[in-house]
C-alpha cells in the first residue's frame, strides 16, 4: 500500500468552525486535509478523521528556540560576509560595515540575525574551512562584546564553521546541507546543545542548477527533511531543536519552487518549525520578471504572504523593513488590530 501523507488546508478566517484544529500552536486553523499519496489522486477528508498521531503532531506546539517563540511569525535578516552571494555579496564584509548591517537588520524588524561566509547560489564553489571561520567568528565574537543580545544563527555546511561560531556566541546552526556534507556536523550541534535547522537541496551548489528532477518534488523533500530529522535524532538532537527547510531554490525549477510553495502546509507534519528561505531568489525574478535580485522585494512578500497563510513560522530574507511591514500588516487584517 503506498505511504498516505496529509496535507492540512491551513485557513486564518475569524469565522473558525466547532471542531477546527490549530496549526502547530500558531495563527491557522484547518477542519479538512489533503491525502497524498504517489500511487492515488489527492483527495479531501476532514480533520476530524485523521490519525490520532497524525493530528497530534500537526497541532502541537513547537517549543521555542533560540529565544524565539513560534506562536507569531518570526524573520531572520541575512547577513552575507561574502565576496560573492548573488544579491549583496561584498557589501558588508568590512568588519565596521557587517557590525552596522546588524545593528540595522534588527532595528529593521528581524528576530535573529542569519551569518554566513561562504555563498551556496548556483554555480559557487566550495570555501576553504579557515577562510569561512575568519569571515564569521570573529563578527559574532564582536557583536557579542559590543553588548549584541539578538539571537544569531550561522549558515554553514561545515562543522569546524559552525563549532566556531557557537563558540564566539552563536545560537543556531543553519545547515543548508541538512548535516550531509560534514557528517561532524551532527556531533557538533548534539554535543553544544544548540537548535539546527535541516535544509533539503539536491546536488552541491557548482552543479544543483544543471538538471534538476523529482518524482514528486513535494513529496520527495518531505521524505528527505523526514530521514535527516532521524539522523539528526540518533545524534542526540531532539526534534524540538530542529527546524525545517525545503530549500526552496536548492536543485529546483521554477515548476519546482511553485509546487514546494503550495504545499508548504505538508511540512507541518514534521512536527518541527518550517523556515522559508525565498528572498531575492531566480524563481521570483522569473515569474515577477525581475531581473536584478535587488529589485525582488515585492516578489519576496509575496512568497511570504502565502507561507503566512499556511503557517510557516520564519521567514530568511534580506529586505527586512519591506518583509517586517508587510508581515505587521498581514497580521492585522488576519488576526486583529489594536488602535
Amino acid at each position: 500500500m503506498d505511504r498516505l501523507y496529509y496535507r492540512p488546508i491551513a485557513r486564518t478566517d475569524r469565522a473558525r468552525p466547532a471542531g477546527a484544529v490549530t496549526l502547530a500552536g500558531g495563527w491557522c486553523w484547518f477542519d479538512s486535509v489533503e491525502v497524498l499519496s504517489r500511487g492515488a489522486a489527492p483527495r479531501l477528508i476532514p480533520a476530524a478523521d485523521l490519525p490520532e498521531d497524525v493530528r497530534d503532531r500537526l497541532s502541537a506546539p513547537r517549543p521555542a528556540m533560540a529565544g524565539l517563540g513560534f506562536d507569531r511569525p518570526t524573520i531572520m535578516g541575512i547577513l552575507n560576509l561574502t565576496p560573492d552571494s548573488f544579491s549583496d555579496g561584498g557589501r558588508f564584509n568590512a568588519p565596521q560595515a557587517a557590525l552596522d548591517r546588524a545593528h540595522a537588520l534588527i532595528a529593521a524588524g528581524a528576530d535573529i540575525l542569519d551569518i554566513g561566509g561562504e555563498s551556496t547560489r548556483p554555480g559557487s564553489t566550495e570555501v576553504p574551512v579557515t577562510e569561512e571561520i575568519e569571515r564569521t567568528a570573529p563578527v559574532i565574537a564582536a557583536l557579542r562584546l559590543a553588548g549584541f543580545t539578538a539571537p544569531i544563527s550561522i549558515d554553514t555546511r561545515k562543522a569546524a564553521v559552525a563549532e566556531a561560531a557557537l563558540r564566539t556566541g552563536a545560537d543556531l546552526v543553519n545547515d543548508v546541507a541538512a548535516m550531509e556534507f560534514d557528517p561532524a556536523m551532527a556531533e557538533v550541534v548534539a554535543r553544544a546543545g544548540a537548535p539546527v535547522c535541516l535544509m533539503h537541496a539536491q546536488g552541491l551548489p557548482e552543479t544543483m542548477q544543471d538538471d534538476p528532477r523529482y518524482g514528486d518534488v513535494l513529496l520527495d523533500v518531505y521524505d528527505y527533511l523526514e530521514e535527516r530529522i532521524a539522523v539528526a535524532e540518533a545524534a542526540g538532537i531532539p526534534r524540538a531543536r530542529i527546524l525545517t527547510d525545503p530549500g526552496v531554490g536548492f536543485g529546483k525549477t521554477v515548476g519546482h519552487n511553485l509546487a514546494l510553495i503550495r504545499g508548504l502546509s505538508l511540512f507541518h507534519g514534521l512536527g518541527c518549525a518550517v523556515l522559508l528561505g525565498v528572498s531575492r531568489k531566480r524563481f521570483i525574478g522569473t515569474v515577477g520578471e525581475a531581473p536584478e535580485a535587488t529589485s525582488r522585494a515585492p516578489g519576496t512578500l509575496a512568497v511570504t504572504l502565502a507561507g503566512l497563510g499556511q503557517g510557516i513560522q520564519m521567514h530568511r530574507v534580506h529586505d527586512v523593513t519591506e518583509i517586517a511591514q508587510g508581515i505587521r500588516l498581514w497580521n492585522a487584517i488576519a488576526r486583529g488590530y489594536e488602535e
